[in-house]
């Protein structure tokens, strides 16, 4: 972090002065931008976001609700996103290994008649065009690696991260120092696990008197198949195989146009199992009786995984601190039983702009989100996840005691960090999951990578910090048996053995920023912090 009292003695940045700089160029961070321009054109506003293109490192499902939109783009119908497909028939399925039952209804909260099926990063960079019209400015590719104070300790805007450092901390020949952007308001819509919402939330103490955050991993692809067996706004859930009754989680598959089908796994990181691994779960679905035809003869488009915010009510930090502010899902604002996140980002960036334009400053945010719809929404729902930590048939009897009093119970389960969940080897018995062979692409976590076009420089600093490596082949082989190993989704993280010695191998060029190693580490030693600009995947209509 740079305070400005050290500014002297570091080399001279050259400086960018703003009225508001965002974080993130997600659904929050472009809605913020675009209301306070609409409310206010006279404000200055800084877009800045760490991938090479708008969207390139936005994921999720995703069918949204198009209410904030409405407000935000009255006539965005007229020029709908690339991908938006109305939502026309809802599916639930709870499956066995070898077959699937169609549930006779469709749990209310997952009603989507009215939502409409998109992709995120196409919407977002449908998005940033519209902003920039309103004068604001946009910059991809650079990435916030630290955020800067004042005197008194406020948050002051943030400094992008040099670019053309070496693995060793040298200059290469093409270096270029990051410049410092200064700013009244910062405003945080990195997403889940956010590099800078992270460090705040500590050195503020946001966290303190609320639940810690929990999350899921969810893992996505975009395939092409025979435009016959698509029908475009269907919308199926399921719940059961191939996941045991104490792990949370599911998956969705939805209907594009144009033989495209978007489907993807969605499982818990409070999991016990020390030996699960998300994404060899998924890949195992695909191979599911219900869903392997659909895809066969097939072409996969792009595949890509992101963690998910899913703490909900109990666990939404203080939102708000000297000069800055949280929205989307860097404060955590998923709704969990819908499956939906997108409208809740849209209206807390619309609702935040508004509050600055009202207060002129971040003071009382904390308290306007509360009292809004957003958090309304969210206290409703507040048990429905919780319930699942006591297994799936609990958690659905749970979910529909809760549906049924309109989250009027006079109760609230608790949250607990996602790491402590994880069991130790010797403790826990992994259940015989009994997963067959895999012939459907890609047949591993590498060729998954393929997919998700991620690339980085390999003579950078390694954005996946281990601050005490000593563990990694202590206490946490003996006891968990390196899960890294596992629940990274990109295979970054690799044991290998040379002259009879055991070491970690990060393949930090894997890595496509879903942030699950940072979350899920049961000994809190791994620090995900921001690549250099530009780097990480690149998704495609995910």
């Amino acid at each position: 972090m740079s305070e400005n009292s050290s500014a002297a003695q570091a080399p001279e940045r050259d400086v960018m002065e703003y009225d508001v700089v965002t974080v993130g160029a997600g659904p929050a961070g472009l809605a913020f931008a675009i209301r306070l321009k609409q409310l206010n054109p006279d404000t200055s506003v800084c877009v800045i976001e760490k991938a090479s293109t708008i969207g390139a490192h936005v994921l999720s499902g995703a069918v949204i609700e198009t209410a904030p939109l409405d407000e935000l783009l009255p006539g965005w119908r007229d020029n709908p996103p690339p991908v938006c497909v109305e939502a026309t028939q809802d599916e639930f399925w709870f499956l066995s290994k070898a077959k699937g039952t169609k549930a006779p209804f469709v749990p209310p909260q997952m009603n989507n008649h009215g939502n409409v099926i998109v992709s995120l990063g196409a919407m977002c960079a449908w998005l940033a065009p519209q902003a920039e019209a309103l004068g604001v400015e946009i910059y991809p590719g650079f990435a916030a690696a630290e955020p800067l104070f004042d005197a008194d300790g406020a948050v002051c805007g943030v400094r992008i991260g040099d670019m053309g450092v070496a693995k060793d901390g040298s200059h290469k020949p093409g270096y270029t120092q990051g410049i410092d952007i200064r700013a009244r308001t910062t405003v945080l819509g990195e997403g889940a696990r956010g590099h800078l919402s992270k460090q705040l939330i500590k050195r503020f103490n946001l966290a303190d008197g609320h639940d810690p955050q929990s999350y899921s991993i969810g893992i996505k692809e975009l395939w092409q198949v025979p435009e016959e067996r698509v029908t475009p706004g269907r919308i199926v859930h399921s719940l059961g195989w191939p996941l045991d009754a104490g792990t949370y989680g599911g998956s969705f598959l939805y209907h594009l146009d144009k033989g495209r089908i978007a489907l993807g796994f969605v499982a818990g990181l409070d999991y016990r199992d020390p030996e699960f691994r998300p994404y060899e779960a998924f890949q195992q679905w695909k191979h599911h009786p219900s869903i392997k035809p659909l895809l066969e003869g097939g072409t996969i488009l792009s595949a890509g995984a992101r963690a998910i915010t899913t703490g909900g009510y109990q666990s939404l930090p203080t939102v708000e601190m000297p000069g800055a502010m949280l929205v989307g899902c860097a404060a955590g604002l998923v709704n969990v039983p819908k499956i939906k996140g997108v409208h809740q980002a849209l209206r807390s960036g619309m609702l935040a702009a508004e509050h600055l334009v009202e207060r002129g400053s971040s003071a009382g945010w904390d308290a306007r989100l509360r009292s809004s719809v957003v958090m309304d929404e969210l206290r409703k729902v507040r048990n429905i996840k919780p319930g699942f930590k006591k297994g799936l048939w609990f958690g659905l009897a749970n979910a529909g005691w809760e549906t049924l009093v309109g989250g009027a119970s006079p109760w609230t389960m608790r949250v607990s960090a996602d790491y402590k969940a994880t069991e130790k080897l010797a403790e826990h018995t992994s259940p015989d999951r009994d997963w067959g062979p895999r012939t459907l692409e890609p047949r591993d976590r590498l060729a998954g990578v393929y997919f998700a076009a991620t690339e980085h420089d390999e003579d950078q600093p390694v954005h996946l910090q281990i601050t005490d490596p000593s563990v990694c082949f202590t206490k946490c082989a003996e006891e968990y048996g390196n899960p890294c190993t596992r629940f990274c989704p990109a295979g970054v993280y690799e044991v290998v053995e040379e002259a009879g010695e055991k070491r970690l191998q990060i393949n930090a060029a894997n890595c496509v920023h879903c942030k699950t190693c940072d979350i899920k580490d049961p000994y809190q030693v791994i620090n995900w912090v921001t690549p250099e600009g530009g780097a990480g995947p690149n998704y495609q209509n995910l």
